[in-house]
This record gives C-alpha cells, sequence and structure tokens, in this order.
C-alpha cells in the first residue's frame, strides 16, 4: 500500500475509532485557536463602590491546559476531562484546552506565554526543559511505580514475534519527539546497527498512540511501538482494537509522562496547583478520578527517572 494511501485510511478510521472509544459529555471547557489574531486582553468588569465612583474589579484569568497529542482529540477530552475539572475547582479556575497535532506544537507555546500547564510527553521533558521555559510538577504513578514503557505491538493473529521478524514491513511510529513512539524503536535499532529508514520497508507517522493501536488493529501497518500506559488503560477499558492487538516486546522502564508548569505561571499558582494534584488521591473525589484513569497518585518528579531517555537520545543523535 502506497504511503498516501496509508495515511488516507488512517484519516477515515480515526473518524470511527473516535466513534468506538469517544463519546461526548458536557465540556465546559473552552478550546482556543491560536491560528486567530490574538485580541489585547479584557478589561476588568467594573462595579460601584459605595461612594458612587467605578473600581475595577480584577478578573481571574483562566488556567490555560494543554495535551500533547498522546491520545487522539476527542479521546484527550474523555481522559483528562475529570482531572481537569478537578484541578479548576480546587483552584477556583476556569480551564481552558489548548489542543495540538504534533508535541512540538504544544511544547514551542510555553517560551510564548500561551499556555500555564501541560501533559507533555517524557522525551520533551527530559531533553527540552531548559529551551522551552517549563518545569515539572507532578508525575503519576502506575501500578505502584512512577515509570512507563514502549510496547511493539502487531497484530493478534500476525506471525510476528519480535522486532526482528518485522524486517521489510510497515511500521508505524506516533510523533517525531515521542519517546515511547518513535525514539525508543530507533534506539533498538540503533542496537542491530540499523536505521528505521533501511530496516523498514516504508514508516509511517499516526501522531497518536490510539491511532498508531488502530493502524494495527486494521492491518494498516504491521507493527507500532505505543505508550503502554495507553495500551494498558484501553485494555482495561475498552479493548475493542487493543483485543485485535498483541504485545511482542517492552521497554526498559521510564519516567511517566509528567505535568508541567510554564515559567511565567505565578509562583503562588503554581504550588497551589502542585498541591493539588499531588494530593488528590487522598481526597474521595480524587481517588475516584485517579482510579479511573488506573492511575495511583502523583509524585514530585525525579531526575532519575527520567536520566535513561536523555542517555537513549544523545546516542540516537549521535548517528544522525
Amino acid at each position: 500500500m502506497k504511503p498516501i494511501h496509508i495515511f488516507l485510511c488512517l484519516i477515515c478510521l480515526g473518524a470511527v475509532f473516535l466513534a468506538v472509544f469517544g463519546y461526548t459529555k458536557k465540556s465546559d471547557y473552552t478550546f482556543v485557536d491560536f491560528s486567530e489574531v490574538a485580541q489585547g486582553p479584557e478589561k476588568g468588569s467594573q462595579k460601584t463602590a459605595l461612594n458612587g465612583s467605578s473600581a475595577v474589579r480584577p478578573k481571574i484569568l483562566p488556567l490555560r491546559v494543554a495535551v500533547a497529542a498522546m491520545v487522539s482529540p476527542k479521546q484527550t477530552l474523555v481522559y483528562y476531562e475529570d482531572l481537569l475539572d478537578y484541578i479548576g475547582e480546587k483552584t477556583g479556575r476556569e480551564i481552558e484546552l489548548i489542543q495540538r497535532k504534533t508535541y512540538a506544537e504544544v511544547n514551542e507555546l510555553f517560551p510564548k506565554n500561551m499556555i500555564d500547564l501541560a501533559f507533555v510527553c517524557s522525551g520533551p521533558y527530559t531533553n527540552g526543559r531548559s529551551s522551552y521555559g517549563f518545569e515539572g510538577l507532578a508525575t503519576p504513578v502506575v501500578r505502584g511505580e512512577p515509570y512507563y514503557r514502549s510496547y511493539l505491538i502487531v497484530q493478534k493473529n500476525a506471525p510476528y514475534e519480535s522486532l526482528e521478524d518485522l524486517e521489510g514491513k510497515v511500521f508505524a511510529f506516533t510523533d517525531p519527539d515521542s519517546n515511547s513512539g518513535a525514539l525508543v524503536p530507533r534506539f533498538w535499532l540503533l542496537q542491530k546497527n540499523r536505521t528505521p529508514a533501511d530496516f523498514f520497508d516504508r514508516v509511517t507517522y499516526t501522531y497518536s498512540h490510539d491511532n498508531s493501536i488502530l493502524a494495527v488493529a486494521r492491518g494498516l501497518v504491521d507493527g507500532a511501538a505505543v505508550d503502554g500506559h495507553i495500551w494498558d488503560y484501553y485494555q482495561a477499558k475498552n479493548p475493542y482494537f487493543t483485543a485485535k492487538t498483541r504485545v511482542i516486546k517492552k521497554s526498559d522502564p521510564y519516567g511517566s509522562p509528567p505535568l508541567v508548569g510554564s515559567a511565567f505561571l505565578d509562583p503562588h499558582l503554581k504550588d497551589d496547583i502542585q498541591q493539588v494534584v499531588l494530593t488528590m488521591h487522598t481526597a474521595e473525589q480524587g481517588r475516584k478520578i485517579l482510579n479511573s484513569l488506573m492511575i495511583d497518585r502523583f509524585e514530585l518528579p525525579r531526575k532519575a527517572w527520567y536520566e535513561p531517555i536523555h542517555t537513549m537520545r544523545m546516542v540516537v543523535d549521535k548517528t544522525r
């Protein structure tokens, strides 16, 4: 199948995937399109003082939250809605949910002061904190550990049992900056003195892990590397497509994708948000939300959890 045919099929089947996985809930989020020309900030609303003079009441700005495209747009809302509602409720802020197609597009909003918080991939977090201007606030702990793995998946009935079996086949990466969906499989190949260009027949990018799962399940590609947390989540919650795939290889553990805060965010508000997230497992409402996401709790990020990603990136970059 030609690459353009794969691409068109992915677009069409993406709609099917959303129809199966997704559902529409009430949403109080404002979706922001930064392609529009930015307008000046609104002035605070007016109120009348006792002496009849007009005073400006400070306007409480919403929290602008971005989510890297780890899952497709509608699934992002399904997955993160309750968590974002919780943060907004506890901090007294409305939430503006901002979405972009690629990890890079989300990361580039930080130095422009266009977002306050984001759930980002571990790769850009590890290798781009200083350039993008964000800091880690909380890392999810899943099944007792603050790590996740890359899963190499193939169609359930396919004959492939190892990465070597996929030589000359069609393979799906998620995003060029993804750790589990791009860097890890590149590193695996480098250990065999191979590159994606000379190992696979063709490579395509799906730009989300759920789309990669879909592509494998439908036989549009022979294999893909995906975020293990996301595969496990769908396998437990709605295995319609994951059940049509199987995992043939798992990576070493790496620090899970964290919640990060902008360097422009007010320090007191940043501390409040961090405490809300780090302590939500101690509250009944918070535990319920975390359980639905298959997250035990959040912890402060530790550099050691992410160092293996940095080392892997340095090794891969030396070969380019």
